[in-house]
């Protein structure tokens, strides 16, 4: 209700109507019957709604959307952007291919993005990339920038940047590569509120081995898992490694650990006690196992060494002590398996003299198979799990770069 204040009865006036005009009050706004502004007053407020309504995606800060989100953007270096997208598409572009390289190498994981149709000004764009894990982990951060600024994450800190050699280049360089680095990363760009991203693979060049405790056969869970691959300078393989590694002929009966915490083992040369004969050569799978409760071997993956294993020349036989210290004396360190088997793979190392390893198993690496050396395949022969204290054997050191 308007109140009236003036003398005498209330009577219609200009500025009570325009206050019932904005006032949702009854039925809906009406203008004053009789006055003789009326008309125009509903005219007036009809044209300034239409000119709100239009001018209102244009306010700076607002989004508009266009069957996309992109916020109103404009290049903070000279003032000048494309304005509202109306049709524009953002587009990642990463290789599919995956890519291989070296343990210590650098590596760039390329990334480019464009607009369809193609724009004049360049936008700033937020880039983030992150790596994905396969056990069940979260993502895990590796770099994220805005314009020249950017910020490396965890183990990456100090060994990532982004290359920028071109227009629209966001490639990620990594340096002094590890063993952990391999895997699928993401390349996601950010414009205002629309992003695209894409997938890159990363492999290195490695080797698969089968391993197993000196406690015996199926004695580790998960962790435990892990661990006896890292003491041995190795990781867990993945299910994307064996497969390889099966292709390449290895066959191996005992089931192990991967790294998606699956429970797998290859079989090349189908038999009775391996899954029976009337299954077909490939990778025979128990499934994802419980990480504490359940115990089984596990296939470790090595990458190429930087540095060199050799079968240190002693004039007697060692006991594991006795060669660890020989292998100091040397200006070396007594090898481990993961060592061993990458210097069987890459470096063709043979011989045909077993030696102690790091773990305290004995093992010796055949390159070109001969007679009175071991079966007729090439790969690393084991004697298992000597007695440390009585048993005497040579020594394979390894001498890092």
């Amino acid at each position: 209700m308007l109140e009236h204040r003036g003398p005498g009865p209330p009577q219609p006036g200009f500025s009570d109507c325009l206050v019932f005009f904005l006032s949702p009050v009854g039925p809906g706004p009406q203008p004053c019957p009789g006055h003789p502004g009326a008309a125009a007053v509903h005219d007036t407020m009809g044209l300034l709604l239409l000119v709100l309504v239009l001018l209102l995606p244009g306010v700076s800060g607002l989004p508009f959307y266009n069957g996309f989100y992109y916020s109103n953007g404009r290049n903070p270096g000279n003032g000048h952007g494309e304005g509202l997208f109306n049709g524009v598409k953002l587009v990642v572009e990463t290789p599919e291919e995956t890519l291989f390289t070296y343990r210590g190498a650098s590596v760039t994981l390329p990334c480019r993005y464009h607009y369809e149709p193609a724009l004049v000004s360049p936008r700033p764009v937020r880039v983030k990339w992150w790596k994905l894990l396969e056990n069940g982990a979260p993502e895990q951060d590796v770099l994220v920038a805005i314009g020249l600024k950017h910020r490396s994450f965890g183990d990456y800190r100090g060994r990532v940047h982004l290359r920028r050699d071109k227009e629209r280049d966001v490639s990620l360089e990594i340096r002094d590569l590890r063993l952990e680095d391999y895997g699928r990363y993401r390349c996601e760009v950010i414009d205002g509120l629309e992003d695209e991203s894409g997938l890159v693979e990363l492999e290195l060049r490695g080797v698969v081995f089968p391993y197993q405790p000196p406690q015996g056969r199926y004695q580790l869970n998960f962790h435990q898992a892990q661990q006896a691959c890292e003491e041995q300078d190795a990781v867990v393989a993945s299910f994307e490694q064996l497969f390889r590694a099966w292709e390449e002929g290895l066959d191996w009966c005992n089931a192990g650990w991967l790294q998606d915490a699956s429970v797998q083992y290859p079989i090349t040369l189908p038999r009775q006690p391996c899954g029976g004969l009337g299954l077909a050569p490939g990778v025979r799978s128990y499934g994802p196992r419980h990480r504490h409760l359940h115990r089984y071997d596990v296939f470790c993956f090595a990458a190429a060494l930087r540095g060199r294993v050799y079968y240190l020349e002693h004039p007697e036989k060692l006991t594991l002590a006795e060669a660890t210290e020989a292998c100091l004396e040397d200006g070396a360190q007594i090898a481990k398996v993961g060592q061993l088997f990458a210097a069987w793979k890459f470096r063709g190392l043979d011989r045909c003299d077993a030696g102690w390893l790091a773990d305290g198993s004995v093992r010796y690496p055949v390159a070109h198979p001969r007679p009175n050396c071991g079966p007729p395949e090439a790969g690393v022969r084991s004697f298992g799990f000597p007695d440390p204290q009585t048993s005497s054997y040579g020594v394979y050191c390894y001498r890092g770069r």
